[in-house]
């Protein structure tokens, strides 16, 4: 896919710092009950640290009990790509920002209690949060 937003390699690595790097850039994973915004309750915007597109508004944000931030909807149906991912001996859809192709997390569909029934299970590392004001 073409990104509105590409750089090489060298350029993220200038960007980020290595733990942003090796989540956004390389797929990794943060340790569970580990994120900044795990806990964030209050009202405003979540977006990709490394572009800055506006991925999920905390109207969507549930508590899963996964240990990541989750949320039942992108803020726009095109906010995000949706990725086949069969690493670690697993299938799974991995959660991309459309915008730069930055690794979020994945997608699930184990949340009877929300709208969708989705749960969009968020690395912290991945998003920044704008507090409505």
């Amino acid at each position: 896919m073409s990104y509105k937003v590409w750089k090489s390699d060298d350029e993220w690595r200038s960007l980020l710092d290595p733990t942003e790097y090796a989540i956004l850039r390389e797929a990794a994973t943060e340790r569970a009950w580990t994120g900044e915004l795990l806990d964030e309750k209050r009202s405003g915007t979540y977006s990709c640290r490394a572009c800055s597109a506006e991925l999920f508004t905390a109207e969507t944000k549930f508590d899963s009990h996964c240990g990541w931030p989750s949320f039942y909807a992108p803020k726009d149906g095109d906010a995000v790509e949706l990725i086949e991912d069969r690493s670690h001996g697993m299938v799974r859809t991995e959660v991309r920002c459309a915008n730069c192709g930055s690794h979020l997390g994945h997608i699930f569909d184990d949340a009877p209690q929300t709208p969708t029934g989705d749960r969009f299970c968020m690395n912290s590392v991945s998003l920044t949060f704008d507090a409505a004001e």
